[in-house]
């Protein structure tokens, strides 16, 4: 990877549950935490500050257990708990790779990861150590969506990169529902609000919005994508607010 292409110093990356669990119904695919990090080697390898935040919909949703008669707030709490199982086999997988890795927790659990310390968090960035924040925002009724766009402006990132499961970018409707869904190659942060698109939820797109955060939404699992996207090739769709069109 030609330095000159370098399009971002520090990004954040958005790993669902879903994306980490490849072509499993369930769980973590190693092959795909082995995909990640190979990639994240080659971009730290570039001097590029490289911050993610993992979902938990691989092992437990929120939403659905509070369907099923849960309360909203111990659904939740649980759904934090996934967050971390994801960030310690991602940690896992990065180590095995020699990348230096650290990961953060919005909730206290002081065994197996570091509080979320903002100043911290930066400080390891830039000695060239991947973060990994989980536990969400620390708080029920945030998504990991929400706390994606937050920790991307807490520490100041060009990007916000959202890697899905098998969808390239951005559609008017599920395109594994819909093969006549129509593709966004680009958007502002307004028109995916007004749109009501589904790709992340709203709280996180406005916030992106009123800090000026671009969005890429891409596919994990197309060849190299984390890479691509890194370097600045037009894949999957951008989201930008109208004053950086």
């Amino acid at each position: 990877m030609s330095k000159s292409k370098l399009k971002f110093k520090r990004v954040l990356l958005k790993l669902s549950g879903e994306a980490l669990m490849g072509n499993k119904s369930f769980g973590i695919d190693p092959n795909i935490l082995d995909l990640i990090a190979g990639q994240i080697k080659k971009v730290n390898d570039q001097n590029i500050e490289v911050a993610i935040v993992v979902g938990g919909g691989n092992f437990w949703r929120g939403a659905s257990a509070e369907a099923s008669g849960m309360d909203r707030a111990t659904a939740d709490y649980a759904g934090m708990l996934a967050t971390i199982i994801n960030a310690l086999a991602l940690q896992d997988a990065l180590e095995n790779h020699h990348i230096v890795a650290r990961t953060q927790s919005a909730i206290t659990i002081q065994a197996i990861a570091e509080p979320h310390i903002r100043r911290r968090a930066i400080r390891h960035l830039e000695k060239k150590r991947v973060v990994i924040f989980a536990g969400g925002t620390g708080n029920p009724y945030m998504t990991t969506d929400t706390a994606a766009a937050l920790r991307a402006i807490e520490i100041n990132a060009d990007v916000l990169l959202v890697a899905k499961n098998k969808v390239d970018g951005v559609y008017d409707s599920d395109p594994r529902k819909n093969p006549h869904a129509k593709k966004y190659s680009r958007l502002t942060h307004r028109d995916a609000m007004n749109l009501q698109l589904e790709v992340m939820d709203i709280t996180a797109f406005s916030l992106c919005k009123q800090n000026k955060v671009p969005i890429i939404v891409f596919d994990l699992q197309e060849k190299d994508s984390i890479v691509r996207v890194i370097e600045g090739e037009d894949i999957g769709t951008i989201v930008t607010s109208e004053e950086m069109e």
